[in-house]
């Protein structure tokens, strides 16, 4: 009996040795080639967007007089002296629409989106005098495409010129004229989208920032404001920040949801694999003992080899598949595996019975509970318990002593 127990893990260990390196195999997979996949996704689909206001300002020319000393005679001189002066940002309504829409590179999953941007901001001109007023509206990304691009000031249109990543307009404003600013277009990014204020504490005043989303779950990104108003939708959320007189150094972010990745699970199912394989060996070595079925450390070598073909499958089958079809398909073959076998072992009754529901449980249920981020502890520490209620009262009057005993 001690013999078979330390043949058994022996196997155990051997298997273990095995899943670590496939599990190894999956991470390097899926992130040696991270880099570079998500540079392919960025440059087709564009990066992080991060909005900014608009800026307006004039410039004024005053001519000054100065001192200058030249061939030991003094002189004064006439110099032009340029001053510009930045209109204050009284008022923003900007309003954001994000439809997210993921691209899958290898074996990760990335997440894409379409945005609607569009914002109307107010600026007066507090000068005496008409002036030629430069509007600035920073673009939110330079690797980026922005389809149906509009500026317009006071419902005018006016032409733009392009300066990096800026679209600039000029036009003469009218002494304590009011500029309402009106710019909107649409645009792809990529993980999450935000809109700021500038890197230092700023004062902003009259704000509302209303965003709707095709999709349910999203967090906020770190150091970003929460939404004054959730509202939730059918399909989304109607998300709005609304602020009187704000002064903050934070900003607002939107980080939107991850697909489940299939190479991260895939992974991290393997390296967990031999926990699974050591509650079933465990059961299944109760199971026989209770019903005097002698398995040979054989027997459980090719049980273990029915286990690792469920993780050596679905380690190459994610590439093509989605991962919840090769979790069924994986399952399905290695459950055959195992019960076709024991069907030939112990009788098609103790194959389906005691070893198919033992592997379902272990194998099947235990990997799926990796699909549920937060939870897999949980469920894992459940099914712990459970086998040990169901083994101390399976065993409790079996009298080890006798089984132990060396013949």
């Amino acid at each position: 009996m001690l013999k078979r127990i330390a043949a058994i893990g022996f196997i155990l260990v051997c298997s273990s040795i095995g899943w670590a390196i496939l599990g190894s195999t999956i991470f390097y997979r899926t992130y040696s080639t991270d880099a570079q996949l998500k540079g392919r996704v960025s440059s087709s689909w564009g990066t992080a967007q991060e909005q900014t206001p608009p800026t307006a300002g004039y410039q004024v020319v005053s001519q000054k007089q100065v001192a200058a000393t030249g061939s030991g005679t003094a002189a004064i001189r006439t110099v032009q002296q340029r001053t510009w002066v930045t209109l204050p940002l009284e008022q923003t309504r900007a309003d954001a629409a994000l439809r997210l829409d993921y691209r899958k590179k290898g074996l990760l999953w990335y997440s894409t989106y379409q945005v609607d941007f569009s914002g109307a901001y107010r600026f007066n001109n507090p000068s005496d005098q008409a002036q030629e007023v430069t509007f600035r509206m920073h673009l939110p990304a330079s690797q980026a495409v922005y389809d149906d691009l509009n500026f317009s000031v006071n419902d005018v249109s006016v032409a733009t010129t392009s300066e990096k990543k800026d679209a600039v307009a000029t036009i003469q404003l009218q002494p304590h004229e009011t500029a309402a600013l009106r710019v909107a277009y649409r645009s792809h990014g990529l993980d999450n989208w935000s809109y700021g204020f500038g890197d230092e504490v700023t004062q902003v005043k009259d704000f509302q920032l209303h965003v709707t989303t095709n999709f349910r779950g999203f967090d906020l990104l770190e150091n970003t404001l929460s939404p004054t108003e959730e509202i939730r939708q059918r399909n989304g959320w109607d998300l709005v920040w609304n602020y009187k007189n704000l002064v903050s150094g934070y900003h607002v972010g939107i980080a939107l949801p991850q697909k489940l990745q299939p190479g991260p699970l895939a992974g991290r199912i393997s390296y967990f694999a031999p926990v699974s394989l050591l509650f079933f060996f465990f059961a299944l070595f109760l199971l026989t003992t209770v019903r005097g079925i002698k398995l040979h450390p054989m027997n459980y070598f090719f049980l273990a080899c029915a286990f690792f073909s469920f993780h050596l499958l679905m380690a190459y089958l994610v590439d093509h598949v989605s991962i919840h079809v090769a979790f069924v398909i994986c399952s399905v073959v290695s459950v055959a595996l195992l019960v076709s076998y024991l069907r030939l072992v112990a009788g098609m009754r103790g194959a389906l019975l005691e070893a198919g529901l033992a592997q379902f449980v272990y194998l099947v249920l235990f990997s799926y509970a990796f699909f549920f981020e937060g939870f897999t502890g949980l469920a894992i520490t459940i099914g712990a318990i459970l086998t040990l209620f169901i083994a101390m009262q399976t065993t409790a009057r079996i009298q080890w002593t006798e089984k132990f005993a060396v013949r």
